[in-house]
This record gives C-alpha cells, sequence and structure tokens, in this order.
C-alpha cells in the first residue's frame, strides 16, 4: 500500500536529517566545554599559548556552529510537512520544551557566539571569558529541551488527552497539566546527562585527533600537548561515567520500556531462573533466538534486579504488533557499549603514558588517536538509533503509534524527491564543512603572542 511505503520513506527521512544534524551539536556541547578550560587557563596564567590554544578552537567551534544551525532547520518543518497527526497530538507538550529551548539556550548560545568569535579586541578579557562560558552553557541548555521533549516521548508524563471534533473530524491532543512532571518525567534526567556525556566524549576526541595529527607532523608541539592532555582528561571522565551511568539508565528503561530492554539484550522468552547477559551475537526473530549468542548466566537478572535469579522480562510477554525491531535494536545497542568500553581502555592507556612522561613518544597510540575520532560520533549516533527503534512501533509510547502519526496527504514522489533534495543539499554542506576544517587545520593556531618572532611554535 502506498500509506506503508510513504510511512517508510518519512522515517527515513527523518532519520537520515536527525543523523546528519546530530553530528554537530555533541561536538559543540564537548567543544564548548574545552574553551572555558583553555580560556580560564589564559586569565589565570596569563600564558600567551593558551590564548593561541583558545582561538584555534574558536574558530573550529564557530564553522561547526554554523553548519549545526543550517542542517538542523530542516527537522522543525518536517515535523508539519510528513507528521502533521504527530504535531498535533504533541503540540502542546512539544512547544513548550521547544519555546524553552529557543529563548533560554539558542538566544544565550547565538548571542555571546559573536563576542566569542570577534570579540577578542573589542572586549575585556574577563568580558570575553564570560561569553565563552555563556556559549558552552548555551550549548549545554540547548540539548536539555530537546531531550525533555524527547524523553517525554519515551515515557510520558504530566498530560491528559484532550478529544476535538472539527467539521465533523474528531482529533486526539495531548495537553500540560503538570509542566514539571513533564520536565522530570521518569527517562530525562538519566539521557539528558548520557547525552552529555556522550557529547564531553566527543569533544575530547575530536580536540585529540587534531592534536595528535600536529604532533606525529612535529608541528605547534606545544599547542598540541596541552590540547591533547586537555581533551584526553575529559574524554577519559566522560567515558567512565558514561559507564556508571548508562548502568542506571538502563535500569530506568528495563523498568519503564520493558519490551525495548528485551530487544536491547535478545531476550526472546521470560525464563525462570534469571536472565544471561548476551556479549555477542546475532538475532533471529524469526526463531526467537540470538544464533551464536556468547552469555554470561544470571548476569542481566544482576544488573537489572540486583540477584541473579529474578527473570528480565522477554518479548513474549508483549503482543507481536507490541514488539519494537529487535536486530537494529540489539545491534546498535551492543555496538554503542563496545565502542564506550574501547573509549575508556583508550583513555585510560593514554592517561597512564602521560603520566610515566612518554604519551607524545606514542607514535603508533598518536595514530590511533588520530583515527578513532570516527568512534565517538559512530556511538552517539547508534545510541539514539537504538533509543528511537527501541520505542518503536510506538511514537509516544503506549499512546500513539508511529503508523498512524504521518501526514495522510503526502504520496511516495514528494517524499522520495525530498530525500533526494536533502541529500544532495546535506552533501554540500558535509563537503563545506570537511573542506573549510582542513583548511583551517592545514594553517594552524597563531603563534603566541610573544613567540611571534619566532615562527612556528613547534
Amino acid at each position: 500500500m502506498e500509506s506503508e511505503s510513504v510511512l517508510i520513506l518519512s522515517r527515513l527521512q527523518f532519520a537520515f536529517t536527525a543523523m546528519f544534524h546530530y553530528i554537530f551539536p555533541p561536538l559543540a556541547i564537548g567543544m564548548g566545554v574545552l574553551l572555558v578550560f583553555f580560556e580560564g587557563m589564559y586569565l589565570k596564567t596569563k600564558n600567551p599559548l593558551y590564548e593561541s590554544i583558545t582561538k584555534f578552537w574558536v574558530k573550529i567551534f564557530g564553522l561547526n556552529f554554523a553548519i549545526g544551525v543550517a542542517s538542523g532547520i530542516v527537522l522543525e518543518f518536517e515535523f508539519g510537512t510528513n507528521w502533521s497527526v504527530y504535531s498535533r497530538f504533541v503540540g502542546d507538550v512539544f512547544g513548550s520544551a521547544l519555546a524553552a529551548e529557543g529563548i533560554f539556550a539558542f538566544f544565550l548560545e547565538s548571542g555571546f557566539l559573536a563576542l566569542l568569535v570577534f570579540g577578542w579586541d573589542r572586549v575585556s578579557p574577563r568580558m570575553h571569558f564570560f561569553s565563552t562560558i555563556m556559549v558552552s552553557v548555551g550549548s549545554i541548555f540547548s540539548s536539555i529541551w530537546i531531550v525533555v521533549a524527547n524523553s517525554w516521548q519515551q515515557t510520558p508524563t504530566g498530560y491528559h488527552l484532550v478529544e476535538r471534533t472539527v467539521g465533523g473530524v474528531t482529533t486526539v491532543r495531548a495537553e500540560i497539566t503538570d509542566f514539571w512532571a513533564l520536565v522530570f518525567n521518569p527517562s530525562s534526567v538519566d539521557r539528558i546527562v548520557h547525552v552529555w556525556l556522550a557529547a564531553f566524549t566527543v569533544g575530547g576526541f575530536f580536540v585529540m585527533s587534531i592534536a595528535a595529527y600536529y604532533l606525529l607532523k612535529g608541528r605547534h608541539r606545544e599547542f598540541a600537548k596541552k590540547s591533547f592532555a586537555a581533551g584526553l582528561v575529559l574524554a577519559a571522565i566522560a567515558s567512565i561515567l558514561s559507564l556508571v551511568q548508562g548502568h542506571g539508565q538502563a535500569v530506568t528503561v528495563s523498568q519503564t520500556q520493558p519490551a525495548k530492554m528485551a530487544a536491547f539484550e535478545g531476550v526472546f522468552e521470560t525464563t525462570e531462573g534469571g536472565t544471561p547477559l548476551c556479549v555477542f551475537g546475532i538475532p533471529d526473530e524469526e526463531a526467537g533466538e540470538v544464533k551464536g549468542a556468547i552469555s554470561i548466566p544470571g548476569l542481566l537478572s544482576y544488573l537489572v534486579h540486583g540477584d541473579r535469579s529474578t527473570p528480565v522480562t522477554g518479548l513474549d510477554a508483549f503482543a507481536p504488533e507490541d514488539r519494537p525491531p529487535v536486530f537494529i535494536s540489539f545491534a546498535s545497542y551492543h555496538i554503542m557499549i563496545g565502542l564506550g568500553m574501547l573509549f575508556i581502555f583508550l583513555t585510560l592507556l593514554g592517561l597512564f603514558f602521560l603520566w610515566r612522561g612518554t604519551l607524545f613518544d606514542k607514535r603508533w597510540l598518536l595514530w590511533v588517536f588520530v583515527f578513532v575520532v570516527i568512534a565517538p560520533f559512530v556511538a552517539n549516533e547508534v545510541g539514539w538509533v537504538a533509543a528511537e527503534v527501541g520505542r518503536q512501533p510506538w511514537i509516544v509510547y503506549g499512546e500513539l503509534r508511529t503508523a498512524d502519526a504521518f501526514s495522510p496527504n503526502l504520496t511516495n514522489q514528494q517524499v522520495l524527491s525530498s530525500i533526494i533534495m536533502f541529500g544532495v543539499i546535506y552533501s554540500l554542506l558535509f563537503t563545506v564543512w570537511i573542506f573549510v576544517l582542513n583548511d583551517k587545520i592545514r594553517k594552524g593556531p597563531e603563534a603566541p603572542k610573544d613567540e611571534s618572532k619566532k615562527g612556528d611554535n613547534s
């Protein structure tokens, strides 16, 4: 049926545009924290090297912000063009959250961005530092309201349903009854913290990648060493905390969205005597099992319930039409966790060599950090894939199904042509981002003011 293909295409379109856009917000959040640190060190030590470091990363931050804004605008329009039923249902809820995002976050971030980028010689050092803090806070605040809105879809609270009949057509709408219950819904705090930690990891690895490249090429060594060390510490702390906090979030998911947790872990049947944790395998939905599974007996029960005997609810407890797609949920969830463990290993290894004073002589490890920068971006993307696919078949959990939420008047040709158009535009944006980023990296940071006569600070 055409309606089914329109639904699939609309989901693909939103997934593509959202995943492309999400390359940039985590990077902005992670780099914003590092910018505050670098400029704070400059104010404290008066070391012109920290000024040079800050100015260089500010240029990268500004580029990232511009592409992020340009790529994100289209998402707001997609709610109305492709998901009109959904927009009508959640309009009252999303309206308040997204309005708060615009007022308290976007305007804060963008308002001070001009001072951050262009205000070095126009405002006092303390005022410029304050603008750096505000930009960082703005990017963090922006994530709060977006994640709150998305978390409400996962665990809706603080609302009631209202039916309205206009022109003989009856529609249902969710309206807020308790704003703070909406904000602090059962999953929002866990998910906000997880997003922040993942963003800090991205920012840390991004800075380390460029700094490692300079070290390997023998360029800007002092700049690179201080940048790498700061990024390493941030990424290490964030990676370790992500493991701890991720466990708490998984427990919340098992309580609020048990079907999602069952799909994440490939639990097809609720078995007595404890549920094993599947470390690796290939889920087969038709056979109702994970083939080639490598499991640890009773560990999932222990992680979720605190003992090895209480079973974790399996997919057999839900009607077939209420189960999420298992393969994508399972694979994306396990890739995210696997990459998270890789980040912990690499950052702890880096910290060990940094403590020993031999880190910057380990060329093989520096090459690893140059290329592993892709992995944190992948981890962020697959984490969201797991969260969103695991929520299916619901777009608002327990209230509105995805199949009932898209715009009924769309045609295949309209959606397909828009996907192609966005593909071309986003390809151009990505090309611009890579080209300008590469140009800024090749030029490198400015020499510290007191060393400008010495040339390159290598």
